[in-house]
């Protein structure tokens, strides 16, 4: 191989580091990538090939170091689960449509009207109320605590 071809070699390295890359997605393969990118470029200027391997490892830890724990943190992001459906009325606020007691009862709860019943309580109608739980179509709720009394 002459040293004019030099170049692809290391181009061929990257393709297969980001082929690699592409069923690990731990971003470490990607930075190697890089590294040799940059052994290609060192390449392309000619400079000799142990010169090109110091460039391409000063490269891929540079970017393992720098830019990996940057992506790593950016693409493996958490967020929390989204509650959906009847259980994401827990916890909300409605108001008696008539008395709820533990035989049963409805309320208004996000507009729409639920079949519910207490633990205990009687609950006026009017009052508001908290949703504890839901099981079923129906919604298990208590008496709202006022603030301060």
């Amino acid at each position: 191989m002459s040293e004019g071809q030099a170049w692809m070699v290391w181009l061929g390295v990257a393709l297969v580091l980001v082929a690699i890359e592409t069923v690990t997605v731990d971003f470490t393969f990607l930075m190697l990538a890089g590294g040799a990118a940059g052994g290609a470029i060192a390449a392309a200027f000619g400079l000799p090939p142990v010169v090109q391997a110091i460039v391409g490892g000063l490269v891929a830890v540079a970017l393992l170091a720098l830019l990996r724990p940057w992506l790593k943190k950016r693409f493996t992001a958490t967020t929390p689960p989204q509650i959906m459906g009847a259980a994401a009325n827990v916890g909300r606020s409605a108001i008696a449509i008539d008395r709820v007691n533990p035989a049963g009862g409805q309320v208004k709860l996000a507009g729409e009207t639920w079949s519910a019943r207490t633990r205990g309580d009687d609950i006026e109608p009017g009052e508001e109320v908290v949703v504890d739980s839901i099981e079923g179509a129906t919604a298990i709720v208590r008496r709202a605590h006022v603030v301060g009394s």
